[in-house]
């Protein structure tokens, strides 16, 4: 029910807004708008001050909305609303009122970044951990211990920003990577990740190849949070419970246990807790879950998790975090910079998809945004902030590519209508209409069957 409940309130805020979008510029313009609408069937909830005045609705289906406005292609006009009608009026109020809806979507990604760059967030410092042989990490000569500054002179505070720049960078085709990084005696060097058309081609075969993991102290083997969905709820695990042995093998630290778990995928796993000071017998069966192989060519490898995580210290928590914020002025061109990277990186792999230089994978349907929507909100109101953002961004740049059906489709209808001096037929715009609806399906189905197959794995 959270997972529904953010999912909703995130495609109404990113609707609402790009509506808008198309309502405030139609008023502006001098149309008349007849409906604004957020969701589609049923009519839940309305409003209308006069019989004249614009109607504000509230839908079934949360999954789109719409404004309504007078036009004479939509039906009879009242003589007295011709002057208010949208196809009368001229090229450059008709671009921008189609034009608004996109760019209102841009606006609230950088308002939200903005708000999340002010407001700050923690993170975990973007430390190295252990570094497997054969991967990018260690091509690059990094080393345990070895802490990130920047990447592509771009600092980097926290270790979820030191990956998305970074993997932001090699989608955007950079074959270098620079890093700046901090040695455990406190020494910045330089290095270099080189990488190959290979290596960008797949997301999740991308980030374990690159073979950066955090740096995880030793830590008690101490149960904190345990997910809703996972083996270690169906095991009868609980927060604080201490584990004690596995398979009546001790268990000296976290991180053992994690190793454990790892090889036992879908094996029943004998433990032993200490909990509230007495001890009790449980059994696990962790859950199966497809690892890509770092190594092209190579089959996935089986993991097992039971989701749970650590619990940590305080005093060793506040030691690999970091808060990082920005003072108002100094995150407005930073909020730029960030929507204006993601609108460049979406539409490069957008780019990629099309030219089969990118997996599929990359598509996302509603399940997954549903999933991601619940997820980022329960880790924190910025990180759910971050998540309105991007899906904006997507939104945004989505609706302006010059796809039929589309805002950008009705944009490149107006650039042709301003090349030839007339607009094209209600014919040819029906057909060019058909095919971009068969686009839409298309990539619909498509990000449908990411999802499916991502909830399988």
């Amino acid at each position: 029910m959270s997972t529904l409940f953010y999912f909703i309130l995130t495609i109404g805020i990113l609707v609402s807004f790009h509506e808008f979008g198309h309502f405030w510029v139609a008023r502006k313009a001098g149309v008349k708008v007849l409906r604004f609408s957020v969701g589609f069937g049923k009519v839940l909830w309305s409003y209308q001050k006069t019989p004249e005045a614009t109607e504000y609705v509230l839908s079934a289906i949360p999954l789109g909305g719409y404004v309504k406005m007078v036009d004479e292609r939509e039906g009879e006009v009242k003589s007295q609303d011709l002057p208010y009608a949208f196809n009368r009026q001229g090229l450059a109020a008709r671009s921008a009122i189609v034009a608004a809806g996109p760019i209102f979507n841009l606006i609230l990604a950088v308002l939200l970044f903005w708000v999340a760059l002010v407001v700050g967030e923690e993170g975990a410092k973007p430390i190295l951990g252990k570094i497997e042989a054969g991967t990018i990490a260690a091509e690059s000569g990094l080393l345990e211990g070895d802490e990130f500054i920047s990447v592509n002179n771009k600092p980097t505070p926290t270790w979820t920003e030191t990956l998305n720049v970074l993997i932001g960078a090699a989608l955007d085709g950079d074959q270098e990577i620079k890093l700046i990084v901090k040695d455990r005696e406190g020494r910045e060097d330089v290095r270099w990740v080189k990488l190959d058309h290979a290596d960008v081609s797949d997301p999740e075969k991308l980030y374990k190849r690159l073979g950066f993991t955090p740096w995880v102290p030793k830590l008690p083997p101490v149960i904190d949070k345990v997910l809703p969905d996972g083996a270690a709820l169906v095991a009868g695990l609980k927060p604080r419970d201490l584990l004690i042995s596995a398979d009546g093998a001790p268990i000296g630290d976290w991180q053992q246990w994690v190793e454990y778990v790892r090889s036992h995928p879908g094996q029943r796993i004998a433990i032993e807790v200490e909990r509230d000071g007495a001890r009790q017998a449980l059994s696990i069966t962790p859950k199966v879950v497809e690892i890509p192989s770092a190594r092209a060519g190579e089959a996935p490898k089986a993991e097992g998790k039971i989701g749970a995580s650590v619990f940590i210290p305080e005093d060793i928590r506040n030691s690999l975090t970091a808060n990082y914020s920005l003072g108002p002025l100094e995150a407005v061109p930073a909020a730029f910079i960030k929507t204006y990277d993601y609108s460049f990186s979406t539409l490069k792999m957008m780019g990629k998809m099309v030219l089969g230089q990118a997996s599929v994978k990359n598509l996302s349907g509603p399940i997954s945004i549903a999933q991601y929507a619940g997820e980022s909100a329960n880790i924190g109101f910025v990180h759910f902030l971050k998540f309105i953002a991007l899906v904006s961004v997507s939104l945004g740049v989505l609706n302006l590519l010059p796809i039929p059906v589309l805002d950008g489709g009705h944009l490149l209808f107006f650039g042709i209508e301003a090349v030839k001096g007339k607009p094209l037929s209600e014919r040819s715009q029906l057909f060019f209409q058909q095919i971009g609806i068969a686009i839409l399906v298309t990539l619909m189905a498509l990000g449908m069957i990411m999802d499916i197959q991502r909830l399988f794995q």
